[in-house]
């Protein structure tokens, strides 16, 4: 230990276990976000000061094994490796012991230093189980601490755990052994692979050849084409014995293990069927599980709308007298109006028109599904559709993002195995109405012509993202993935947990929206304070007037669309001289102006987002394609309504 009392804990386990939980409850806002070198995967880390120790948390992605099938499993085992963290606390979802201890066997074949939280006892208790927590230290011969992260029980309990094995070390007697055969050639590998300097542990090293893990086997193959050799003859010869393949040996033996210890320490109660059943019963049912999850996201877009209107209304108030206050305090120059519309009004005032009405209030509901278990269900019932378009029931939970923002839906694809999931659902996310969007869909459509006809524009999109789904699924080298994913216990939500989600989904929009809508709101002021948009808009006007059929001032629009999709709508008042669109507009230029927007580019943030998640090229490319989609989509529609309308 180094004399200023310091250490790093990095917190690992399975997807909803609970470890972000911990990690807050630790950490507090003292905390921050980065990328792992060369990956799109955020990696959290925060710092805490306890009893004396200053000891930075690192808060590793949600992972069910080292396959390094995906990203996070890779970003996940470097880290350990090259990162040496001081312990690593492996959270573990108690009331799914046997299949959490699964990852758990992996880690302690990686490193010794590991403390093992049994999170959610409170779930066990309910349930009339008992764990004997004593047995399963000695048998794992690492500590393990019980806890309730969402009320706080344990967290003192899980960080003292890890400062004594900081100090003293953990170097565990034995392994916890497989088959005899099995054991035996793990052994002679491990052995065999000494003093190449591969950096990984022997006898997981020598497990991983055995799996045939891709990323080691290259590494091993580099230093000496003999480990690779030696390798394959034990594979071959495992195969021999069990007639199956050396990695579903291993894997079948690692769950007998998993079973075999969860026997020995967990005394199972008598089943239960209390509410928590009945509803977990109803909300996966292939019938009822539907039905109720189109009334829950029903409800949530009309809550979601009705509370962002009447929040937009208040700040659009409270805009307007700032603007009088401060057009009478500075006068109404064009440097003026510049710093108005470019950075008060159209920047910071911009982006907060968009968060707080409708982002907020969005995420909260989300949260609220989320930390109840209950998006994992919707997730589970969208995973045959989602298959339709070559991707799996959790691209379901983006593509629900995205109807609150772009920005955070495209982040939120990175919960998906693959670079070619994460790109199809990134593509396809961009593509669903965000609450900027609704407010055109509904403030245009469904206001001047019905709610039925928005309600149809909502059931156009998803035809259409289905379609181009099914499309760009087939183009995209590679093929999909099945679903893995943990199904947490329904639970009553935590607000002071529901909150402090909602707030971290919030501030990335902000860190990455706010100063690309301040910038380009800047630019846009200053070029329309010279007169250059009105020669933009004049080149447009072929496309706009004769394609599209709407008036020339509607290439302004969408121009200023790119900056924030609502301006589009904004503008349109102003140039036409009326919120009343159905004074100005025939039924069918409605339809048209609102389905060119629903469609073309969300917005900067978003084209942003994608940059960073995709890289340039990948960005660039779903940029063209959605803007000439939506015009031709346009102009179709234009000349096939104008036959009927």
């Amino acid at each position: 230990m180094s004399p200023d009392k310091k250490i790093k804990i990095a917190l690992a386990g399975n997807a909803n276990v609970g470890k972000s939980v911990i990690f807050n409850a630790l950490t507090g806002l003292n905390q921050h976000v980065g990328n792992w070198p060369g990956k799109t995967v955020e990696i959290f880390s925060g710092n805490l000061e306890f009893e004396g120790w200053k000891i930075e948390i690192v808060d590793l992605p949600g992972i069910y094994s080292f396959s390094t099938y995906s990203i996070e499993e890779e970003v996940t085992r470097e880290f350990i490796v090259k990162e040496k963290p001081d312990v690593v606390v492996n959270v573990v979802d108690a009331n799914a012991l046997e299949r959490n201890l699964y990852f758990t066997l992996q880690l302690l074949e990686l490193t010794d230093n590991v403390v093992l939280v049994l999170n959610q006892m409170d779930v066990v208790a309910k349930r009339g189980a008992v764990i004997d927590v004593k047995k399963l230290a000695e048998i794992l011969g690492v500590p393990v601490i019980p806890a309730i992260a969402t009320q706080g029980k344990g967290l003192t309990e899980i960080v003292r755990a890890a400062i004594q094995i900081a100090q003293h070390g953990k170097k565990r007697r034995k392994f916890l052994r497989y088959g005899y055969e099995i054991e035996k050639r793990i052994e002679k590998l491990a052995k065999f692979i000494e003093g190449y300097g591969i950096p990984y542990p022997p006898r997981f090293t020598a497990i991983r050849l055995l799996e045939h893990d891709t990323q080691i086997w290259s590494t091993a193959e580099k230093i000496d084409r003999r480990i690779i050799t030696a390798a394959q003859i034990l594979r071959n010869e495992i195969f021999e014995i069990h007639k199956e393949n050396a990695e579903t040996v291993l894997a079948t033996e690692r769950f007998g293990l998993c079973a075999s210890i969860t026997t020995r320490v967990m005394q199972r109660g008598s089943a239960r069927h209390g509410i928590a059943e009945k509803l977990d019963y109803f909300t996966t049912h292939r019938v009822y599980g539907y039905a109720f999850l189109i009334l829950v996201l029903s409800g949530i877009f009309v809550g979601v709308f009705y509370i962002g209107s009447l929040i937009a209304e208040g700040m659009d108030m409270l805009f307007e007298y700032l603007s009088n206050v401060y057009f009478t305090s500075f006068g109404s120059s064009e440097l003026a109006k510049i710093l108005w519309d470019g950075l008060i009004a159209g920047g910071i005032g911009g982006a907060l028109s968009v968060v707080i009405p409708f982002v907020l209030p969005f995420y909260i509901f989300l949260s609220i599904l989320e930390d109840s278990g209950y998006l994992a269900r919707a997730a589970f019932l969208m995973d045959g559709l989602m298959h339709r378009i070559g991707l799996h029931g959790k691209a379901f939970i983006p593509l629900i993002l995205g109807y609150g923002c772009n920005v955070p839906a495209c982040i939120g694809c990175r919960i998906m195995e693959t670079e070619r999931e994460r790109t199809l659902a990134a593509f396809l996310s961009t593509l669903i109405p965000c609450s900027a969007r609704t407010v055109i869909i509904l403030g245009v459509v469904g206001v001047f012509m019905g709610i039925h006809w928005a309600l149809l524009l909502y059931l156009l999109n998803i035809i259409i993202v289905f379609a181009i789904g099914k499309v760009a699924s087939k183009y995209l080298p590679g093929t999909g993935t099945g679903l893995i994913m943990e199904i947490p216990e329904l639970r009553k939500p935590e607000m002071h947990v529901v909150l402090k989600q909602s707030w971290h989904r919030v501030r990335d929009f902000l860190i990455i929206a706010m100063p690309i809508i301040i910038a380009g709101s800047v630019i846009i002021a200053v070029l329309n304070s010279l007169g250059y948009l009105s020669i933009v808009n004049s080149a447009l006007s072929p496309v706009v007037v004769w394609w599209l059929g709407l008036p020339a001032v509607v290439g302004f629009t969408l121009i200023f669309g790119i900056l924030r999709k609502e301006l589009t709508v904004v503008m349109l008042a102003a140039f036409l001289g009326t919120t009343n669109f159905a004074s100005v507009l025939t039924p069918v230029q409605m339809l048209v102006f609102t389905i060119v927007v629903m469609f073309y580019v969300p917005c900067i943030a978003t084209i942003a987002a994608l940059w960073k998640e995709l890289g340039w090229k990948k960005a660039l490319a779903i940029t063209v394609f959605e803007i000439g989609f939506a015009l031709v989509l346009g102009g179709i529609v234009f000349r096939v309504l104008a036959l009927f309308m």
